[in-house]
């Protein structure tokens, strides 16, 4: 009965935890049995019961960062764990807009010298 994530997708966070926890209990069990009278099938049904729980953890905080992110969506700041990762230099880099900006003097400079336009080709 190996649990499938797109069935876990439309639960509530309340039914996950509750499906975690006799998961969890499950495992123990399973652990349990498996000291006591080792059977080949409990070390398969354990290792099923494993990747069960990792897909409902998966799942919990996966749908938990998608609402923060719906949350934070048009505020000013978000959490550094849901901000894009790149690298630290880009992180630092200028913004185009002010990469982009010229002081006064530029402004001036490029308004009254222009780039001068020759009509013969230098060959």
């Amino acid at each position: 009965a190996k649990v499938k994530t797109y069935e876990l997708r439309s639960k509530t966070k309340s039914d996950l935890t509750k499906q975690l926890e006799d998961l969890k209990a499950e495992l123990s069990s399973l652990r349990v049995q498996k000291v006591s009278a080792g059977n080949a099938s409990k070390v398969a049904k354990i290792h099923n019961v494993r990747k069960s729980i990792a897909r409902v953890n998966t799942v919990i905080s996966q749908t938990t960062r998608e609402k923060l992110r719906d949350f934070y969506a048009g505020k000013k700041y978000l959490p550094l764990d849901l901000r894009t990762k790149k690298t630290r230099a880009i992180r630092r880099r200028l913004s185009v807009e002010d990469a982009s900006r010229r002081t006064l003097k530029q402004k001036k400079r490029i308004q009254h010298f222009p780039q001068r336009k020759f009509a013969v080709k230098a060959v």
